[in-house]
């Protein structure tokens, strides 16, 4: 694999909130995606995930307690715990979550 500059790649995809995986790394998959101030709904996952951005700001809501995650910054979202993206969150977002074999 070749190197991948995480920034132009996350402003080339044509839809924010629609994440691309980058590569594998055992059962992890490295995703990235591009925030665009929209909130999302509400979700857990039956794994933790690690949400590492890039630039910009992510602004969540995270087992009923906001967390703003900076550029350069990254917050694990622990399994089960429910979790949604606020208003105002904007820029680059590497996302490392378990993948199955299937998808």
């Amino acid at each position: 694999m070749s190197v991948v500059d995480i920034p132009s790649t996350a402003t080339e995809l044509p839809d924010a909130w629609r994440s691309l995986l980058l590569g594998r790394v055992g059962h992890a998959g490295v995703k990235v995606l591009r925030m665009d101030g929209r909130p999302l709904e509400s979700e857990s996952h039956d794994t933790a995930e690690a949400l590492l951005v890039v630039d910009g700001m992510l602004c969540l809501v995270a087992d009923g307690i906001e967390v703003e995650v900076g550029a350069g910054e990254m917050y694990i979202v622990e399994a089960g715990v429910e979790h949604a993206v606020r208003p105002g969150s904007k820029g680059t977002l590497v996302i490392v979550e378990h993948v199955s074999d299937a998808g």
